[in-house]
């Protein structure tokens, strides 16, 4: 038993490299064709656009680790039932029960990969990325919201930041300040931001207008510094989308966004996805067992490959599609995030006792 799982595994491991170094391959050219079309802007170069592409690799081999799983393991069964090995290891003794227990102890080493890799690597390596385009380009916003910028909330305060530059320098800062029963005090507005240290920045050109009872005042200020909750902590997770945060960083600016109380269930959903999304690898590779013995010898492999990489892309799709749902429609973020893999799951069982049953 020992001999065949390795047998089974190595093939899988195989296929699967080679599925998910091509589909990483187009996914790269992709992602450079739609690069040319921000070619200079700025310092922003071919060479530049490469680097940037690069650095996203992580990112979207995480996003394609399942799906390659998936393809490699219908490729690897299909084979199997093809060349009639998969009929010599059934009659062999190797009941659909212990397939299954075999094809989910090569998934979690693959499961494992996939968590290991959007925990510490891909999150990493995005940031790198935008840091690399944003110094480019010089025009570009890390993260908005509004069309007017960033905004977050701070204590009393309501700050709404223009631009933020990598470097940890904010530029065209407004600071809306109001009392404990929400009557607008001060507007500050800062042309610059340079981050100090512990939360404390230096703001400079500021103008800020005083509302009194029956009368306002405005004074220009030179430099001063400001102490806030942004922190360069902040704008790198704002640097990334939620969905290639890790968990460590969604969960603490969860925590702010809760503290100030503002929206996060954007933010949830992307936690939950990060959690479920590595048993999704575990479902993709048991789903291609009854996809890969389907009419047995009579669908080629080709057929099914073709099949698999239409499932692939129909789960890669409703992964996206379920978390704006369930976000535009208020669900608990859990079911957002957890529906494509139940539902998947759900079909993969089916087809196991339908073929059982054969």
């Amino acid at each position: 038993m020992r001999t065949l799982r390795r047998y089974i595994g190595r093939e899988i491991y195989v296929a699967t490299i080679l599925v998910f170094l091509g589909l990483l391959s187009l996914f790269a050219f992709f992602d450079f064709i739609h690069e040319m079309g921000d070619l200079d802007q700025g310092r922003y170069h071919i060479g530049t656009a490469l680097i940037y592409v690069v650095f996203s690799l992580p990112g979207r081999a995480y996003e394609i680790l399942p799906v390659a799983v998936l393809i490699g393991a219908l490729f690897s069964l299909s084979y199997f039932v093809s060349t009639s090995e998969y009929a010599v290891m059934r009659a062999s003794g190797l009941s659909m029960r212990r397939t299954v227990t075999t094809l989910a102890q090569i998934g979690l080493i693959l499961s494992a990969l996939t968590f290991l890799f959007g925990e510490f690597v891909a999150p990493l390596s995005e940031q790198a990325a935008q840091k690399v385009r944003l110094k480019a380009t010089t025009s570009n916003v890390i993260a908005q919201n509004f069309r007017s910028g960033l905004w977050v909330k701070d204590d009393n305060k309501f700050v709404n930041v223009t631009r933020v530059m990598p470097e940890n320098v904010m530029h065209n800062i407004k600071i809306y300040e109001f009392d404990s029963e929400y009557r607008l005090l001060t507007i500050t507005r800062v042309k610059r931001g340079e981050y100090q240290k512990a939360n404390l920045w230096l703001l400079k050109d500021i103008t800020r207008t005083r509302f009194n009872q029956d009368t306002t005042e405005v004074e220009n200020i030179t430099e001063v510094i400001w102490h806030s909750v942004l922190s360069p902590s902040i704008l790198n997770m704002l640097m990334v989308v939620p969905e290639q945060m890790s968990v460590w960083d969604l969960y603490s600016f969860i925590g702010h966004l809760r503290e100030n109380r503002q929206d996060a269930a954007r933010y949830e959903i992307a936690l939950w996805q990060k959690l479920i999304y590595p048993f999704a690898v575990l479902v993709m590779i048991i789903m291609a067992l009854p996809f890969a013995n389907f009419r047995g010898r009579q669908v080629g492999v080709g057929a099914k490959i073709f099949l698999g990489i239409m499932l692939g892309l129909l789960f890669h799709l409703s992964n996206r599609l379920f978390g704006h749902v369930g976000l535009l429609n208020a669900w608990p973020p859990i079911l957002s995030a957890i529906l494509p893999t139940l539902l998947f799951l759900s079909l993969a069982i089916l087809m196991l006792r339908k073929e059982e049953k054969r």
